[in-house]
């Protein structure tokens, strides 16, 4: 887990021309993705249509990310942050729980900006694998350059899930997806981009990682 200081990060959304600033706290990130065999260690299952065992876990929904981050948290000994409600899929998340959860939208920006402003954090084809260099596969995680703060594939491989609602009123229970992934074309990897699906939803390009709050400093939420 790397720790990520606390700052300001200014999101935006391109649909509807609207941005926002949060003040983000300090927490912890994984350096990379959660990959197959630490969700296959964690919970038995190997969702994932390409098959490897450092190769990023995806084929999961939003809903099976927060229950690996319950599940590893009480295999360490920790809090789960999260008590899913049953029938409708969602969750409440306990932001006082010192478990593992899943990044907010503004932790993730902040932590994939790494303290800079431009739209990446370095030359694309050294960070990220995208379907200009992906050979039309996912490849194993940490094998491009990492940002600033020493964390890998930040932009393309597989999207991140977030903790995030997209937007209630017109989507409901959508949840966030950042990062791109190893099929997009180069301007779905930036640091703003935002895509959404539902709490359920399974694919080959989106996985997720993990973080945790540092104790009396309860993660960021959107303003």
């Amino acid at each position: 887990m790397v720790a990520i200081p606390a700052g300001p990060v200014t999101l935006s959304d391109r649909r509807t021309e609207r941005s926002w600033t949060v003040e983000v706290a300090p927490f912890r990130m994984s350096a990379v993705q959660v990959t197959q065999a630490r969700y296959a260690e964690v919970t038995g299952e190997r969702p994932s249509a390409s098959r490897g065992e450092l190769l990023p876990v995806e084929g999961v929904s939003w809903c099976d990310a927060i229950r690996f981050c319950n599940a590893l948290s009480r295999r360490e000994g920790l809090t789960p942050a999260y008590e899913v409600r049953p029938g409708d899929g969602g969750a409440d998340w306990d932001t006082a729980a010192d478990g593992y959860r899943l990044p907010t939208e503004a932790e993730w920006e902040h932590a994939c900006r790494a303290g800079g402003t431009g739209p990446r954090y370095g030359p694309l084809d050294e960070i990220a694998w995208y379907r200009g260099n992906a050979d039309d596969r996912i490849h194993p995680v940490g094998g491009k350059q990492s940002n600033a703060w020493g964390l890998y594939d930040m932009l393309g491989n597989v999207w991140d899930w977030c903790w995030d609602l997209y937007d209630p009123e017109v989507y409901g229970s959508y949840r966030v997806l950042r990062g791109g992934g190893w099929s997009d074309e180069h301007w779905s990897c930036r640091a703003s981009v935002r895509r959404r699906s539902h709490p359920t939803f399974r694919i080959d390009d989106v996985g997720f990682r993990v973080a945790r709050s540092v104790p009396d400093t309860p993660g960021a939420r959107p303003a």
